[in-house]
């Protein structure tokens, strides 16, 4: 055979077996920014998308379907020559087994979202060491993202990669960037949300990942499972009442409820019923903001 046959057929191969961890839309907006010249935010936008889908996050190797399917919207609130300044939301649903549901994870805004830019440039990220306030933001959630999808598949399976947004908050602290530190002025910043994830104070919330997706949703494709898998749901959230007693109004706890309150009514509001008192009266008071929401829960 023809060398110029092989070598196609090497670079598919490989591509297959070494797709990179991400599939990430990326949008950039800058709605209130006065400018002749919007291209800028067009080149912004392919180089975000381009450095969260070309880079190799892990020593994993994914095939292409299973690529971590998330969403990046870029708020461009103010452009001062190279210095841009707004939100960034980050999105991340998980693939529920044998239907075509994704169930929502990762509904977050990060409104302190800084950082330098000139157009074309290549946007450059080392774990060990800060480079720039942009790619140091995108692969702090990158990781999280990956980290987020390796709890729901397997019990504590994102420590390794919450250890290294871990280590992009270190290293991200001291170079004149907000968001990074736990006196930034709340507790809803890129710290606090790493530092509930690594804390032992949160393991229940990590286990509930785990058994709300991977024993719940994911049996629910077969009837007979339904009520088991409404019932290890049930105990997934029930348990983290032990640490809303240890950490009030912790960061991942109202990031797992603005992701997952709808959800929640909608999987106990039909089926095979379960016992519910208990679960409303822990939702209400982990959630108080949507406690109507969790009283309609099994009214059909």
């Amino acid at each position: 055979m023809k060398y110029w046959i092989i070598l196609p057929l090497l670079f598919l191969y490989n591509l297959c077996v070494f797709a990179q961890e991400l599939n990430a839309s990326v949008q950039v907006l800058a709605p209130k920014v006065q400018t002749s010249d919007r291209r800028v935010f067009k080149t912004l936008e392919t180089a975000v998308s381009e450095f969260l889908n070309n880079r190799k996050w892990t020593d994993e190797n994914y095939q292409p379907e299973e690529r971590i399917q998330c969403q990046f919207l870029i708020n461009i609130e103010e452009k001062n020559n190279n210095s841009y300044s707004g939100s960034i939301q980050v999105f991340y649903s998980r693939p529920i087994f044998n239907s075509d549901y994704k169930s929502p994870v990762m509904v977050h805004q990060d409104g302190d979202f800084n950082f330098d830019y000139i157009e074309f440039d290549r946007l450059d990220f080392a774990e060990n060491t800060f480079i720039s306030n942009l790619t140091s933001v995108l692969a702090f959630y990158a990781y999280i993202i990956i980290g987020f999808d390796h709890d729901t598949y397997a019990l504590n399976g994102g420590t390794k990669y919450y250890g290294l947004a871990q280590t992009i908050v270190g290293n991200a602290q001291n170079n004149g960037f907000t968001g990074w530190g736990n006196f930034d002025g709340n507790n809803n910043n890129r710290f606090w949300l790493v530092d509930n994830l690594t804390s032992p104070a949160f393991d229940n919330f990590r286990s509930c990942l785990y058994m709300y997706h991977r024993q719940g949703l994911d049996l629910m494709h077969k009837q007979n499972n339904n009520k088991q898998a409404k019932n290890n749901i049930k105990s997934a959230l029930l348990s983290l009442k032990a640490v809303n007693d240890q950490r009030r109004n912790s960061m991942v706890l109202q990031l797992w409820f603005d992701a997952k309150m709808l959800e929640i009514k909608k999987i106990f509001s039909g089926g095979d019923p379960i016992p519910l008192s208990d679960l409303k009266d822990v939702l209400i008071e982990l959630d108080p903001s949507n406690s109507s929401t969790y009283e309609e829960i099994g009214r059909g």
